[in-house]
């Protein structure tokens, strides 16, 4: 997707659609310009990470072993280098503490997504997890792009479908026809892959939006530039119309006073209606920098 000029467009929208979240850190809807850029049509691949880890000999976060200084009191024994993997339990369990369907797993990162006996095999084309937010920018930078401020990321999701619930409109299944790689089941026990995935989905297997990006719903969730705050939009909003604002200059999450974390944009193959339902184009997410999961990626743009 690329544009030349500067563009103004409204932003936020969503308060009191996600499920249980009300995600009021999506409001108020607001004007902003953006000047003119260009984005990448999909979410950066395997394949595409490949290339830049062989070009550089890059080693991912996940793949080092942490510090005894960054997790004190840890036992020595626990400091071994993994990542978080979804990892659903058997039952029915209450949805207020996520903690219950994620697992730190010795052995995962870009490599073997889903821990050490999983592997890239067959998923060339599927975008790279377990990228944390110094990975994904190290490889924009290799790429000589960067990773998208939030305004830029939600305009070129948009896709000129100005306050839409969605990147293509406002029917999440129109027609009875699948439009991103979400949850379908009872989450957390069961995807029922209805769209015809279970995990993340080859990069452009749903229909692009009105720009030509694909997958800006679902599969998976990607980093943006901008840090975490839940009242970014409405420190906008007071200021008039923002030209290119690139968010706050240091993160707050309320629920994690201590803990600074970078934006999410997109949601991914585990938002559903039933629990998270960030796939609506308005909506925002979080994550701690040097964390990573099997389904966090991103994508880059370039002026």
């Amino acid at each position: 997707m690329g544009s030349e000029n500067p563009v103004t467009c409204k932003l936020g929208g969503c308060a009191g659609e996600g499920g249980k979240d009300p995600l009021d850190d999506s409001r108020p809807l607001h004007h902003v310009v953006v000047d003119g850029f260009w984005m990448d049509a999909t979410e950066v691949t395997n394949a595409q990470f490949a290339k830049f880890v062989e070009a550089t000999n890059y080693v991912t976060v996940a793949e080092r072993k942490p510090q005894a200084k960054d997790f004190p009191g840890a036992l020595p024994e626990a400091l071994v280098a993994g990542s978080i993997v979804f990892t659903p339990p058997d039952t029915a369990v209450p949805l207020d503490d996520s903690l219950v369907w994620w697992s730190y797993v010795p052995g995962a990162n870009w490599r073997h997504p889903d821990g050490p006996q999983s592997d890239l095999k067959g998923r060339e084309n599927h975008p790279v997890v377990q990228v944390a937010y110094e990975d994904a920018a190290s490889y924009a930078k290799w790429a000589g792009k960067r990773l998208p401020t939030e305004a830029e990321w939600e305009f070129a999701a948009r896709g000129g479908n100005e306050q839409k619930r969605f990147a293509w409109g406002d029917d999440f299944h129109p027609e009875g026809k699948w439009m991103a790689n979400t949850y379908q089941g009872h989450f957390p026990v069961k995807d029922e892959g209805q769209d015809g995935f279970k995990g993340t989905a080859p990069a452009g297997q749903f229909p692009a939006n009105g720009y030509g990006l694909y997958d800006v719903a679902g599969n998976v969730w990607e980093w943006c530039a901008d840090w975490y705050r839940p009242d970014t939009y409405a420190r906008d909003a007071a200021q008039g119309t923002v030209k290119n604002p690139s968010g706050p200059t240091e993160s707050l999450d309320p629920q994690e006073p201590g803990v600074a974390k970078r934006v999410q944009r997109g949601g991914s193959f585990l938002c559903s209606e039933e629990y998270c339902a960030r796939y609506l184009v308005g909506s925002r997410g979080k994550g701690e920098p040097s964390s990573a999961s099997n389904h966090i990626g991103f994508r880059c743009v370039q002026p």
